[in-house]
Protein backbone atom coordinates (compact mmCIF):
# COMPACT_ATOMS: atom_id res chain seq x y z
CA UNK A 1 0.00 0.00 0.00
CA UNK A 2 1.57 2.83 -1.36
CA UNK A 3 0.63 6.61 -0.20
CA UNK A 4 2.52 8.24 -3.11
CA UNK A 5 0.93 11.25 -4.56
CA UNK A 6 0.80 11.95 -8.54
CA UNK A 7 3.23 14.30 -10.13
CA UNK A 8 1.45 18.15 -10.77
CA UNK A 9 0.48 17.80 -14.13
CA UNK A 10 1.24 20.95 -15.05
CA UNK A 11 5.10 21.24 -14.35
CA UNK A 12 5.78 18.10 -13.01
CA UNK A 13 6.96 18.58 -10.06
CA UNK A 14 7.16 15.96 -6.88
CA UNK A 15 6.26 17.84 -4.28
CA UNK A 16 2.31 17.72 -4.48
CA UNK A 17 -0.27 17.68 -1.45
CA UNK A 18 -3.11 17.30 -0.67
CA UNK A 19 -5.71 19.59 1.31
CA UNK A 20 -9.33 18.76 1.80
CA UNK A 21 -9.98 16.91 -1.31
CA UNK A 22 -7.65 18.75 -3.70
CA UNK A 23 -4.11 17.88 -5.00
CA UNK A 24 -1.55 21.04 -4.56
CA UNK A 25 1.28 22.10 -6.07
CA UNK A 26 3.54 23.96 -4.36
CA UNK A 27 6.05 24.94 -6.97
CA UNK A 28 3.62 26.27 -9.40
CA UNK A 29 0.35 26.66 -7.76
CA UNK A 30 -1.79 24.44 -9.48
CA UNK A 31 -4.91 22.51 -8.02
CA UNK A 32 -6.72 19.62 -9.14
CA UNK A 33 -8.66 16.74 -8.51
CA UNK A 34 -7.42 13.11 -7.83
CA UNK A 35 -10.04 11.80 -9.89
CA UNK A 36 -10.20 13.86 -12.92
CA UNK A 37 -9.06 13.49 -15.84
CA UNK A 38 -5.90 15.16 -16.55
CA UNK A 39 -6.54 16.24 -20.40
CA UNK A 40 -9.50 17.75 -19.76
CA UNK A 41 -8.03 21.27 -19.61
CA UNK A 42 -10.42 24.13 -19.61
CA UNK A 43 -8.16 26.21 -22.65
CA UNK A 44 -7.90 29.16 -22.73
CA UNK A 45 -9.67 32.02 -20.36
CA UNK A 46 -9.98 35.43 -21.02
CA UNK A 47 -9.10 38.18 -17.89
CA UNK A 48 -12.22 37.37 -16.05
CA UNK A 49 -12.12 33.28 -16.49
CA UNK A 50 -14.37 32.52 -19.40
CA UNK A 51 -13.38 30.03 -21.69
CA UNK A 52 -12.76 31.21 -25.36
CA UNK A 53 -13.38 29.36 -28.37
CA UNK A 54 -12.11 29.65 -32.65
CA UNK A 55 -14.64 32.80 -33.67
CA UNK A 56 -15.53 34.28 -30.47
CA UNK A 57 -15.89 37.58 -30.33
CA UNK A 58 -14.24 39.50 -27.73
CA UNK A 59 -13.10 43.35 -26.46
CA UNK A 60 -9.82 44.72 -25.50
CA UNK A 61 -10.00 45.81 -21.60
CA UNK A 62 -6.86 47.56 -21.65
CA UNK A 63 -5.09 50.02 -24.34
CA UNK A 64 -2.58 48.10 -25.92
CA UNK A 65 0.43 49.83 -27.27
CA UNK A 66 1.29 48.19 -31.38
CA UNK A 67 5.25 47.08 -31.38
CA UNK A 68 7.18 48.50 -33.96
CA UNK A 69 4.36 51.45 -34.74
CA UNK A 70 2.83 54.23 -32.71
CA UNK A 71 -0.59 53.06 -33.38
CA UNK A 72 -2.60 51.83 -29.98
CA UNK A 73 -5.26 49.49 -29.55
CA UNK A 74 -7.75 50.90 -27.83
CA UNK A 75 -9.74 49.91 -24.62
CA UNK A 76 -13.15 48.60 -25.61
CA UNK A 77 -12.30 47.83 -29.32
CA UNK A 78 -14.47 44.93 -30.04
CA UNK A 79 -12.43 41.94 -32.02
CA UNK A 80 -14.63 39.59 -34.12
CA UNK A 81 -13.84 35.81 -35.29
CA UNK A 82 -11.01 34.96 -33.32
CA UNK A 83 -8.19 32.05 -34.06
CA UNK A 84 -6.79 30.23 -30.45
CA UNK A 85 -2.89 29.26 -31.13
CA UNK A 86 -0.32 28.28 -29.05
CA UNK A 87 2.92 30.65 -28.29
CA UNK A 88 3.07 33.78 -26.11
CA UNK A 89 -0.14 35.25 -27.46
CA UNK A 90 -3.24 33.21 -27.69
CA UNK A 91 -5.17 34.79 -29.95
CA UNK A 92 -4.75 35.48 -33.40
CA UNK A 93 -7.36 38.37 -34.81
CA UNK A 94 -7.66 41.29 -37.17
CA UNK A 95 -7.92 44.21 -35.37
CA UNK A 96 -10.20 46.78 -36.77
CA UNK A 97 -8.12 49.73 -37.89
CA UNK A 98 -4.88 47.44 -37.18
CA UNK A 99 -4.70 44.94 -39.18
CA UNK A 100 -4.20 41.58 -37.92
CA UNK A 101 -2.49 40.86 -34.92
CA UNK A 102 -1.52 38.63 -31.59
CA UNK A 103 -3.01 39.22 -28.69
CA UNK A 104 -2.45 37.80 -25.09
CA UNK A 105 -6.21 36.31 -23.56
CA UNK A 106 -5.16 38.55 -20.46
CA UNK A 107 -6.17 41.57 -22.04
CA UNK A 108 -9.38 40.53 -23.47
CA UNK A 109 -12.70 40.11 -22.49
CA UNK A 110 -15.36 37.64 -24.02
CA UNK A 111 -18.58 39.69 -25.49
CA UNK A 112 -21.89 37.02 -25.20
CA UNK A 113 -24.00 38.01 -28.46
Amino acid sequence: MTDELPQCPECASAFTYEMDALLICPECGHEWSPGAPLDAAPGIKDAVGNVLRDGDTVTVIKDLKVKGSSNVVKVGTKVRGIRLVDGDHDIDCKVPGIGQMGLKSQFVKKVSE
